[in-house]
């Protein structure tokens, strides 16, 4: 008998994590730095869970929510997208009203963020999510400081919903359809914050997504044999 396909992307991490919990899912690439990182279903999960639990317990996400997500290609990317619509919540990239601010290191939107009325959660983007080197704007969070303490498992007290929104006016079923990159090994340099379809399309259907910044073209053949791709999604200017 066929499983049921997931009505929620809490339902796609316990899937995958019941049947294929050691596969690969997310793996990023940043070709100015040297960082390499890949994540399993079960290492991707569980970062899921603990910023899940952080978004909640420490900044006041609920189902309903709207977090705007100002991040670049990144493992983290990934994650929090996860995380917000784990809790049943929306990812935004330009929402002024957000309950939620999260965001990387680069100085001036900190402070631009900082003078705002919503709570920030700010990414050193440094490797394993290590915290900032610098003293933060006043009223910022670290996330590299206050994620390691959250559980490992994340239990709602309200659990998402089937017909949450959850990415600029989309519900799982409009974000989690198939495509031409269903159950493939996806090398892309798009973010899944402007195109989710990147993440979802492979991760849903047994596949698993190359998130590739700051490309180097004359590295393509080398990724292409290296991590195994089997479609490609670039663009010449990373959005």
């Amino acid at each position: 008998m066929t499983a049921s396909a997931p009505t929620t992307f809490a339902g796609l991490l316990g899937q995958i994590l019941r049947t294929e919990p050691g596969r690969p899912l997310v793996t990023f690439y940043d070709d100015a730095t040297g960082e390499r990182v890949e994540l399993s279903g079960t290492t991707y999960a569980n970062w899921v869970a603990k910023t899940s639990s952080l978004l909640v317990e420490e900044l006041d996400i609920e189902r309903g929510s709207t977090v705007l997500v100002d991040l670049p290609i990144h493992w983290l990317t990934p994650v929090v997208m996860g995380a917000v619509w784990n809790v049943g919540a929306e990812v935004t990239n330009e929402r002024t009203d957000a309950d939620l601010v999260v965001c990387g290191p680069d100085p001036s939107r900190l402070r631009t963020y900082a003078e705002g009325t919503a709570p920030v959660l700010a990414s050193a983007l440094l490797p394993m999510g290590v915290r900032f080197k610098e003293p933060l704007p006043e009223g910022v969070h670290d996330f590299g400081v206050e994620v390691w303490s959250q559980p490992d498992a994340f239990v709602p007290w309200d659990p998402a919903q089937a017909g949450d929104v959850l990415h600029e006016g989309r519900t799982w079923a409009e974000l989690a359809a198939p495509g031409p990159w269903s159950g493939q090994r996806l090398l892309t340099t798009v973010n899944p914050l402007t195109d989710p379809a990147v993440l979802l399309q492979p991760v849903t259907s047994g596949g698993s997504v190359v998130l590739w910044r700051n490309a180097d073209p004359a590295r393509l053949e080398v990724l292409r044999h290296q991590e195994r791709v089997t479609a490609e999604h670039l663009v010449t200017k990373e959005p």
